[in-house]
C-alpha cells in the first residue's frame, strides 16, 4: 500500500483526522491501519472513556444514561483534539459523536472530519452479531439502526472529506482511500 498511501511516501500529518460516522462503518479499523500508514498515533474516543470510567460504553448508558455519556464524550473528543509535539493524530469517535454541535465545532477548528460512508446494509451486516452496540438494544434492532441511519446522515454529510466504503474494499483498501481524499488538504498532509 506505500505506493498509495503516506507511510512510504514521507508525510507530515499536521492536523488530527477525525473519522466519523455510523456503527459498523469501520472507524477504529480504518482509523488504526490509517495511523499506521502515516505513522501518527491512533486514539479510539470510546475506549478513552472507557478507561476513564472503568465502565464499559453500555454500563455508562445504563448508570448514567446517553444524555451523560455525550457530556463525557465531549470531553474526552476535546481533550484528544489538543495535538502534542508529534503533530497529529488519528481519532475514531462513537457513531453519535458528529451529531452533537459542539463536537462537530471542536473537530472543524482543530482537525478534519472524515465521514466513513457506508450503506445501510453494509452496517446491519456488520453489527448485527454485536451485543456491545447500546444502542441496538431493542426489540427492533434493524429499525433502530434504520431510524439512527436516516437520522444521522445528512450530518454525517457536513464532513470535510467523505470516503465511501463497500462491502468489497479491505481495511488496506479503505485506508488507501481516505489517505488519497487526505492529500487534496494540504494544511492536513503534506510531502515531507
Amino acid at each position: 500500500m506505500a505506493e498509495n498511501g503516506a507511510g512510504g511516501m514521507g508525510w507530515t500529518l499536521k492536523k488530527t483526522v477525525v473519522l466519523v460516522g455510523m456503527m459498523g462503518a469501520g472507524k477504529t479499523a480504518v482509523g488504526k491501519a490509517l495511523a499506521a500508514e502515516l505513522e501518527a498515533p491512533f486514539v479510539d474516543s470510546d475506549a478513552e472513556i472507557e478507561a476513564a470510567a472503568q465502565m464499559t460504553i453500555s454500563e455508562i448508558f445504563a448508570r448514567d444514561g446517553e444524555g451523560f455519556f455525550r457530556k463525557k464524550e465531549t470531553q474526552v473528543i476535546g481533550r484528544l483534539l489538543d495535538l502534542d509535539d508529534t503533530g497529529g493524530r488519528i481519532l475514531s469517535t462513537g457513531g453519535g459523536a458528529f451529531m452533537q454541535p459542539q463536537n462537530r465545532e471542536m473537530i472543524s477548528r482543530r482537525g478534519v472530519s472524515v465521514w466513513l460512508k457506508a450503506d445501510l446494509d453494509l452496517l446491519w451486516r456488520r453489527v448485527k452479531h454485536r451485543d456491545s452496540r447500546p444502542l441496538l438494544r431493542a426489540p427492533d434492532p434493524y429499525g433502530t439502526l434504520k431510524g439512527l441511519y436516516e437520522a444521522r446522515v445528512p450530518t454525517y454529510a457536513l464532513a470535510d472529506l467523505t470516503v465511501e466504503t463497500q462491502p468489497a474494499y479491505s481495511i488496506d483498501e479503505t485506508c488507501a482511500l481516505v489517505v488519497k481524499a487526505l492529500q487534496s488538504r494540504p494544511d492536513v498532509l503534506e510531502k515531507r
